[in-house]
């Protein structure tokens, strides 16, 4: 077997194999043995059919099996071994003269070569830095839901904002009269805060134990058939059988009083005696806001970063001829009537997945098991602060991190995240930040569209 290769521009090259029948022959005869012992011919004890007859019946597609791998193989151990960078696989070029009955063979193939890139990721590119400022109003905002949460349920003597209204649930005639053969719930449970209509809302406040409301529960969903079926114990395909008034009787009304900020509470929030009074509650409700705010400017940066570097590098060359015959081969839904139009929304990526590459090796980011196991951590811990638990024992942490890792598809993701979060933390720490202070809405206002001139 000869591996030849020729570089025929910046990027593109052949790579050419070619094969005699001594480099496939002995394996072409090891295949069809192995094949007659599992599929014996009448009249044949397994292992003992003649291979003539085996060569017959079986040579040719065992010949085309045995010359793929080995051509396959020598492509890709001759990459490999030349450490050429090339993009996408290697496409193979047609013979319209290949007869598989010949017993010598030439294959060529194309091959596209990412070019050399300058990231110009250094002091001399500035990207700008959004820090969001943390205001009283998002203080207040978070001491409100973190009280809530920490609050308590207790009976209560009139319907409140927050209550939550117990009792019986009575279907009504258009003219005010027990509907009969209709709905009645004896457990019926509405909270209305979270009605949508504020005059179904306003129905139900200051009303006491024993009284009775007239509401519309269509009203206070808009409709929504899985809400309207959960408060009316129906199936959802009888909720529009149901939409006039209802008569609710109240026979328990539980309210929420929001936690006092006593030591209990700062010990909930935040572990045992890491906080003790409202200033030191108040800094580290600032700080917890402020990380929280900072994965969103990351994002930010992450953004305009690209873009920055992108527009530094320019125009790329690419093997743009080869990418999209590796295209049309690798998706079904590719041809050449649609290949030019997909293949100027996927050259973007392209280009940015070799800068991307580049930057990787020019800062030697590597991703270590480490690193996953902390981008885990991280996600468990964004998932058990959904539930309101802020401080979760680091063994359990890591338990929950581990089976993250189990499944293979997270830790795909994960790899992905991970690496993304290492790049971009060598461009933070290589280019040159602009930083800026803004409010939450001037930077909602960074992912607004322009408007039109």
């Amino acid at each position: 077997m000869n591996v030849t290769y020729t570089k025929l521009d910046n990027v593109r090259g052949e790579i050419t194999v070619t094969l005699e029948e001594k480099d496939y022959a002995d394996k072409v005869k090891k295949q069809l043995k192995e094949i007659s012992k599992s599929r014996p011919e009448p009249g044949f004890r397994p292992g003992h059919v003649p291979a003539a007859l085996m060569q017959k019946k079986y040579g040719v597609p065992v010949k085309y099996d045995v010359i793929n791998k080995e051509v396959g193989d020598a492509v890709y151990n001759y990459i490999r071994d030349e450490k050429l960078h090339v993009i996408g696989n290697p496409v193979p070029v047609k013979d319209e003269d290949f007869n598989i009955e010949n017993k010598d063979f030439t294959f060529t193939f194309k091959v596209g070569l990412a070019p050399e890139i300058d990231t110009h990721v250094n002091k001399d590119l500035k990207v700008p830095y959004y820090t969001i400022k943390v205001d009283d109003k998002m203080i207040d905002d978070q001491d409100k839901a973190l009280t809530r949460r920490f609050g308590k349920q207790v009976p209560g003597e009139e319907v409140e904002p927050l209550a939550l209204v117990k009792g019986v649930i009575v279907e009504l005639n258009p003219d005010g009269t027990v509907k009969e053969g209709g709905i009645m719930v004896e457990d019926g449970i509405v909270g209305p805060e979270y009605f949508k209509s504020e005059d179904q809302k306003k129905l139900f406040e200051g009303k006491k134990v024993g009284d009775s409301i007239v509401f519309n529960p269509a009203a206070t969903c808009d409709s929504n058939p899985t809400e309207l079926s959960s408060m009316l114990h129906i199936d959802k395909d009888e909720v529009n059988d149901h939409l006039g008034d209802f008569r609710f009787d109240i026979k328990e009304i539980i309210v929420l009083r929001p936690a006092e900020h006593d030591q209990e509470f700062f010990d909930g929030v935040f572990g045992k005696d890491k906080v003790h009074n409202e200033e030191e509650y108040r800094k580290a409700l600032g700080e917890i806001i402020a990380n929280q705010l900072k994965s969103d400017s990351n994002y930010r940066f992450s953004i305009d970063a690209r873009d920055s570097i992108l527009k530094a590098v320019g125009e790329i060359e690419l093997p743009d001829e080869i990418l999209k015959d590796y295209l049309i081969q690798a998706n079904e839904s590719l041809n050449n009537e649609n290949i030019e139009a997909e293949y100027v929304n996927v050259r973007p990526q392209l280009v940015w997945e070799l800068v991307r590459e580049a930057i990787a090796s020019q800062f030697d980011v590597k991703v270590e098991q480490e690193d996953l196991m902390n981008t885990a951590r991280m996600i468990a811990r964004q998932q058990f602060a959904q539930y309101g638990m802020t401080t979760v024992p680091d063994d359990m942490l890591d338990k929950y991190a581990s089976d993250i890792l189990k499944d293979k598809r997270s830790l795909e993701q994960i790899a992905n995240q991970t690496t993304d979060a290492k790049i971009f933390n060598a461009i933070h720490d290589n280019v040159t930040l602009d930083n800026k202070d803004v409010t939450v809405d001037e930077f909602n206002a960074l992912f607004q569209a322009p408007a039109a001139q």
